[in-house]
């Protein structure tokens, strides 16, 4: 609810933002909010004097800018599908891929929609065999070909996202 229209608002005509509302929102806010409070707590400072990125790591997963107690970016976007790759989430894709697929697959766009929301991400990535990134780290660590693949993509994204805020913010002060 604190981003500024720089952060929220994506390169489409701006008449769909106003007709649609189409815009980034971000999800796990309030996961965000109690982690960047926590931070401070710890660091013993006002969160208004802090820059902090926040991480939610689960199926589900996000990333958020927190300067001086405001969010001001989030990874995820209009839904909850736009940023990291998540269990069974492709996070950030390029849109023409959705026409591609119906075109090349003869699917729908729900089709589409399905596979990016509910087959794709670290799922997607271990050839449909695991979404709980325990058991992906598990057979990472035994050097499973997929699984080495799938965390390397994982941990590539997530590191892409933190750098990008520690920029935004022009430097941070704790990443929890």
């Amino acid at each position: 609810q604190s981003m500024t229209e720089t952060a929220y608002l994506y390169a489409i005509p701006y008449s769909l933002y106003r007709k649609y509302k189409i815009r980034r929102y971000g999800f796990h806010g309030t996961s965000h909010r109690y982690v960047a409070n926590r931070v401070a707590n710890i660091l013993g400072k006002p969160i208004k004097e802090l820059k902090i990125i926040t991480a939610h790591i689960g199926n589900g997963a996000s990333v958020a800018a927190v300067k001086y107690g405001r969010s001001v970016d989030t990874s995820m976007g209009f839904t909850p599908l736009e940023g990291l790759v998540m269990g069974t989430r492709s996070g950030d894709v390029d849109p023409a891929i959705v026409p591609f697929l119906q075109e090349q697959e003869g699917s729908t766009a729900g089709e589409v929609n399905n596979l990016l929301n509910k087959e794709s991400g670290m799922f997607g990535l271990t050839d449909h065999l695991f979404v709980d990134m325990r058991d992906i780290e598990e057979r990472a660590a035994k050097k499973d070909p997929l699984c080495m693949r799938a965390h390397n993509i994982y941990e590539y994204r997530l590191a892409k996202y933190i750098g990008a805020y520690a920029a935004a913010m022009n430097g941070v002060d704790a990443i929890a």
